[in-house]
């Protein structure tokens, strides 16, 4: 199964798909390219070092959103993936960008509870007991897409922010390879909002 990787940040999803493969020679899925909406993040720089190309296509550069969307459906379009991976990329994905092959995002929380780009502190502002990390297909919506995969993550009393994070990236991490690994040997059915992996 070949992998497009879109990040906007530090890359240790990525970093952990790319482990994952290194260290597999059977693994069934491959990174083919890495994606970024700015220039010099730490992914593109993680996905470089492993030798995996990669393409920069910054929101900045166009004056509708609706171009940016199709210059980087474009750009995903090139490697001809089977998947593309939202890790860590903090761009609502357009009509150009979902009309290609399925998107899969992780997010850190148990959705549908704490959408967006503040969960963790949303979760521990609510005084939850258990949050932790979901990997779901990207819709039209904003971390609305059907659920592929969740793990729970417990809220410590002495949590904030950082450390609670921290953990649930720990399981993010493992959770995402054990989708893709699932999703590449077995494929995906979708009724409805209903996800089974093979």
């Amino acid at each position: 199964m070949r992998v497009v990787v879109l990040v906007s940040g530090s890359g240790t999803l990525l970093q952990a798909l790319l482990d994952a493969a290194a260290t597999d020679p059977a693994a069934p899925y491959e990174v083919v390219a890495v994606g970024a909406d700015r220039a010099g993040t730490g992914g593109v720089d993680r996905a470089r070092a492993a030798g995996v190309p990669t393409f920069v296509v910054p929101l900045a550069a166009y004056d509708e959103r609706a171009d940016w969307d199709a210059a980087l459906a474009a750009a995903v379009a090139e490697h001809a993936p089977d998947l593309v991976v939202s890790a860590g990329f903090m761009k609502v994905l357009g009509p150009a960008a979902l009309a290609g092959p399925p998107v899969l995002n992780a997010h850190p929380a148990l959705l549908p509870s704490f959408p967006g780009a503040h969960a963790v502190r949303d979760a521990l502002a609510h005084g939850v007991k258990v949050s932790g990390c979901t990997i779901h297909l990207v819709d039209a919506g904003v971390d609305t897409g059907p659920v592929v995969a969740q793990r729970a993550v417990e809220v410590l009393d002495d949590d904030d922010e950082a450390t609670l994070h921290e953990r649930i990236k720990v399981a993010e991490r493992a959770l995402l390879v054990e989708v893709l690994d699932r999703l590449a040997r077995g494929g995906m059915v979708v009724e409805g909002r209903k996800v089974r992996l093979g």
